[in-house]
Parts: structure tokens; C-alpha cells; sequence
């Protein structure tokens, strides 16, 4: 289907020059359009240019989308999401609320463990439905692509169904999605005090199961105080890389646990949440392609320090952004509020903010070819906002629905009818 998208006031995130991924001073960059149109044919882009320069023949395309001053960027690219899960949590919001630490809850029974046993007598249809409502939710926000771990499961006959979940759910939506195992996310209750076994049954067992089904493209490993070493993470890693998984690494959330450069010594996508990062980190970051994926969501909502984006960026790395939506530490999928936390509460400009959010964002899910820009070839995955005043507008306004439209392949997908 032909898509002619006209009257946009800026159209922001074009790159022209094959660029992967941004770093460092390169962040700073958001080349864009004033008084803008943009064309797809088949799902994908077509052109882009100045009003005063629309090709005489575009108005007779098969859809035409009246942008009416708003902003376009590319879709945002969530590149860490737990959104299979059952139930809520909001008991242990108020235990954190009373003082109760993430490590503390996490000892009782709480946290991840709380989730699992939820999941367990959940039926995978409702899991499903749950999911896809989140889902929906997401798109709201502008969210085109999105990465969903497994990781409530704890063990092989509920972690292969979190991930046939994941797998109905990539059929379902119109968003791209990326299924990541994560049966290292905390180690169940019946092996306490034999956590060898439990890796042993996750290298020997699960992994393989899941290569059995094709139900994921990544391993990830939380690795970090009172999970897992980084020698139990290696071990991991290399198991799943076995069967063609890469591998993506929870590291450095709690401590300095040496999680983001086990993740680099083994070529890990990313590594993410990363709030205890200094100047090793860095240096072993910034000689690798391993992207730094910084969740500030869930800084803000267990009130831990932020990720030092400031530091990382000024040494050249570049970062992505992503929400981290999950019931225990990040209960948003809201894109446009990771954005305005990037901004206010990591000293990112803008324009960083959302590089982060689009082509870093790709890159963090091996997207970068085909979404996260407004590149010619590129898919049409698109947001479109309600008109404001300036680019600047969309994280300051942090608390606003700006959303006009989300255009996932050309179509339009999500439609705000305030």
C-alpha cells in the first residue's frame, strides 16, 4: 500500500549515511526535516523532503495521513520488556514504600520467585491476553518493536511456556518481536543452597528444549549480587551459544558484579540496566559492540541511583533506552516517559534521548537494518504526535498523552481518538 504522511512540522531521526548505531558526540545528532512529507510503498520508505518539494503525484496515494503539524520519528525500539507475567505486584510496592529493600523482598519469597509461582498456575491463554493488552499499551506510546523475555518460569515446563507465549504473541501483533530466554533470572525456591544444579539443569535441559521449539533469538543471564557469578553466567552464555543464541546479560543493576564485561568477553548484544558502571566498565564497553542499555524506569521505581549516562556518553559510548516494563521493578511500557527520565534525571539532551530510543534501540535487538531511522528501505514504523511546540516538547511534557498515531509497516496501527 502506497502511505503519503504530509504537513509534519519536524520530521526527526533521518539517517542517510548506514550508520548501525550512534556513540559518544555522534548522539548529539538528530538530523531532521522542517515542513516535512514522507512516503512508503509496501511497508516500506520511500522518500522523505521538504512540503515545498512533494512529488506531484503523491496525493494519489492509496492512504494519506494529514500529520497536521505534529513531529514524526521513527518507532521506538523497546529493547528490554518482561511482559509476560501473571498478575501484579503492588503488595511489594508498599513493602518498598515501608523500607523494605529490592535484596530484602527478594529474600522473603518476594520479587522474581513471587512472579514465578503467579505464573505457574496461570493458563497460557491468559497469559496471552495479558500480554497482548500490554502490548497495545505499548503501541500507544509509540513503541514499534519490542524484545520480551522469558525469565517467571524457573523451570523447563514454565519457561517453554512463557516463551510459546512470546511466539503467539510475534504472530499476533503487528509489532516486530524479539524472544529472549531468561531462565537465569533468579533461582527457584527448591534448589536454595544448590544453585550449581540449577545452572546445570538450565545448560543441560532448558536450553536445549528451546532450541527444540526455535522459541528464542537470545540467552540473557541476571547476573549480579544474590543471582548469578560470572562464572556461572559464562557457563550459560556458552551453552546457549551452542545453539545460536547470543547473548544478552541483566549485569550491574545491584553492584559492580563484573556482568558487563563477561557480557563483552562474549560478544553480548547488550547489556542493560548497568547503575554500578565505572571507568573498567567503560573501557571494556567502548572496544566492543556490545550496547549499553540503561532502564531508568526501573531506577525511578525502586529508587536506586541512575545509570551514569552522562559519563558513558561523554566517553564515547552511545547508549540505548528501554522501559524494562515488568510487574516487580518497572510496571510502565510508556517509551515517552523513559525519555523525559532520560532526560530530567541522566542529564541526556533530547536528541540523545531518542536515539537511544530508536536506532540504538534496534541495534540492541540486531534491528538496526531494517528499523530504528527514517532511512529509505528502511520499514515505514512510525510515530506521529499530537502538534506541540518544538521536538523538545515530547520529554518535557513527561505526564502527556502525545501520541497521534503509531504506523507499524506503512499501516496505521493505533489511532488516539482524544
Amino acid at each position: 500500500m502506497q502511505l503519503l504522511v504530509k504537513n509534519i512540522d519536524v520530521l526527526a531521526g533521518i539517517e542517510n549515511t548506514g550508520l548501525r548505531r550512534k556513540m559518544g558526540k555522534e548522539m548529539k545528532t538528530l538530523t531532521s526535516v522542517k515542513n516535512a512529507y514522507l512516503t512508503a510503498d509496501g511497508g516500506k520508505i520511500t522518500g522523505y523532503g521538504k512540503m515545498e518539494d512533494l512529488p506531484a503525484n503523491a496525493d494519489l496515494a492509496q492512504a494519506i495521513i494529514d500529520a497536521k503539524g505534529g513531529i514524526v520519528l521513527p518507532a521506538f525500539c523497546d529493547s528490554h520488556t518482561h511482559i509476560v507475567y501473571a498478575g501484579s505486584r503492588e503488595g511489594e510496592f508498599v513493602d518498598k514504600i515501608n523500607g523494605l529493600s529490592y535484596e530484602e523482598i527478594a529474600k522473603r519469597g518476594g520479587g522474581i520467585l513471587n512472579s514465578a509461582e503467579l505464573l505457574h498456575n496461570t493458563s497460557e491463554d491468559s497469559l496471552f491476553d495479558s500480554a497482548f493488552a500490554r502490548l497495545k499499551q505499548m503501541l500507544a506510546s509509540g513503541i514499534g518493536s519490542v524484545e520480551i523475555k522469558s525469565g517467571y518460569g524457573l523451570n523447563t515446563q514454565d519457561e517453554i511456556k512463557m516463551l510459546r507465549v512470546i511466539k503467539r504473541l510475534k504472530a499476533a501483533s503487528p509489532m516486530t518481536i524479539k524472544s529472549t530466554f531468561l531462565g537465569a533470572h533468579a533461582v527457584p525456591k527448591e534448589y536454595k543452597g544448590r544453585q550449581s544444579e540449577y545452572v546445570d539443569l538450565i545448560c543441560k535441559e532448558m536450553i536445549p528444549a528451546v532450541a527444540k521449539e526455535n522459541l528464542a533469538d537470545f540467552i540473557d543471564v541476571f547476573c549480579d549480587v544474590g543471582f548469578f557469578t560470572p562464572e556461572e553466567t559464562a557457563k550459560m552464555l556458552e551453552a546457549g551459544a551452542a545453539y545460536g543464541l547470543r547473548p544478552k546479560i541483566h549485569a550491574n543493576e545491584l553492584a559492580a558484579s563484573g556482568g558487563i564485561q563477561i557480557g563483552v568477553a562474549h560478544k553480548a548484544l547488550s547489556v542493560d540496566h548497568l547503575e554500578f558502571t565505572g571507568e573498567a566498565e567503560i573501557a571494556a564497553l567502548l572496544s566492543s559492540q556490545t550496547m549499553p542499555t540503561l532502564l531508568p524506569g526501573a531506577a525511578f521505581f525502586l529508587e536506586m541511583n541512575y545509570p551514569p549516562a552522562r559519563k558513558m556518553i561523554d566517553s564515547g559510548l552511545g547508549v540505548a533506552l528501554a522501559t524494562d516494563y515488568n510487574p516487580g521493578s518497572s510496571p510502565s511500557g510508556n517509551m515517552k516517559f523513559v525519555l523525559s527520565l532520560a532526560c530530567i534525571k541522566m542529564k541526556m539532551s533530547p536528541q540523545e534521548a531518542i536515539n537511544a530510543a530508536t536506532l540504538n534501540g534496534a541495534y540492541a535487538m540486531g534491528l538496526e537494518k531494517t528499523q530504528g531511522s527514517i532511512t529509505v528501505g528502511k520499514r515505514a514504523d512510525l510515530f506521529v504526535s499530537k502538534p506541540v511546540p518544538s521536538l523538545e516538547f515530547l520529554p518535557y511534557a513527561y505526564g502527556s498523552d502525545l501520541t497521534a498515531k503509531t504506523i507499524l509497516g506503512g499501516e496505521v496501527v493505533f489511532e488516539n481518538k482524544n
